[in-house]
């Protein structure tokens, strides 16, 4: 299991990943999900990935090193694609590829295609854009009426950026929401675990405005979680109890 979320404000994208793995309780490992391909001041992208480590890392390793397109003969990858949209198309397009060649032997396995990416960036002259790409290669785009996106284990940290996000959210609030959101889903579900990979991106600039691994106790994360926790308690407790009494 995994979480990730990607949020879309007016001054820039926020991405948040976690690094957990596992294939059963006693196998528990750590792998970073959340990819970024750059050329400072032309183009920044950034990929997180959810579900089965082995196909999405093979998923990741092909957008890397390329794909012969067999109309053209050019050798494709993320970065050189000529724009986010068509990124994302190229995204699509190598997890189909994935599965037309091991989709048969994981079912025989027992293993679910079980995939989602959020993909997120810009290429110099065009916009900052946002997309979750599912396991059958489509994809949907993040608005601004919905800033965020989620992958994995959402359920959780949904509601906090329900709350609390909106697209004119200041971008370094927004990474601060997006850590609560990450800190509720670690509280309510083990599969979702530390070191924390973050990525903050302004538009127009093409360069990461900050990329930083939160390990464990690092003493900022810690102080936000333990006042999150308080902020809670000290709400349910200023709200008054409910007034109701039997009606009969």
């Amino acid at each position: 299991m995994t979480y990730c979320c990607g949020i879309l404000v007016r001054d820039g994208m926020v991405m948040v990943a976690d690094t957990r793995t596992n294939a059963g309780l006693d196998n528990i490992s750590t792998f970073r999900k959340l990819k970024v391909f750059a050329q400072p001041g032309e183009r920044i992208m950034a990929l997180a990935s959810s579900g089965n480590l082995g196909i999405t890392q093979s998923v990741v390793t092909i957008l890397t090193e390329g794909y012969e397109n067999p109309e053209t003969g050019e050798i494709e990858t993320l970065i050189n694609a000529p724009s986010m949209f068509k990124a994302a198309q190229r995204i699509g397009k190598v997890i189909r590829m994935v599965f037309a060649t091991e989709g048969k032997a994981l079912e025989a396995s027992d293993v679910r295609f079980d995939i989602a990416f959020l993909f997120g960036g810009q290429i110099k002259g065009s916009r900052l854009r946002l997309f979750m790409i599912y396991a059958a290669g489509n994809f949907i785009e993040c608005t601004v009426d919905t800033p965020y996106l989620q992958i994995g284990e959402h359920k959780y940290g949904k509601p906090v950026l329900d709350r609390a996000i909106s697209y004119d959210v200041e971008l370094y609030d927004a990474l601060k929401i997006g850590l609560v959101s990450m800190d509720s889903t670690m509280r309510s579900n083990l599969g979702v675990g530390m070191p924390i990979d973050l990525l903050v991106v302004r538009p127009d600039v093409c360069t990461a405005d900050l990329s930083y691994r939160i390990e464990a106790g690092e003493p900022y994360f810690q102080d936000l979680r333990e006042r999150w926790s308080a902020a809670l308690r000290a709400a349910h407790q200023a709200i008054p109890r409910p007034p109701y009494r039997n009606s009969t």
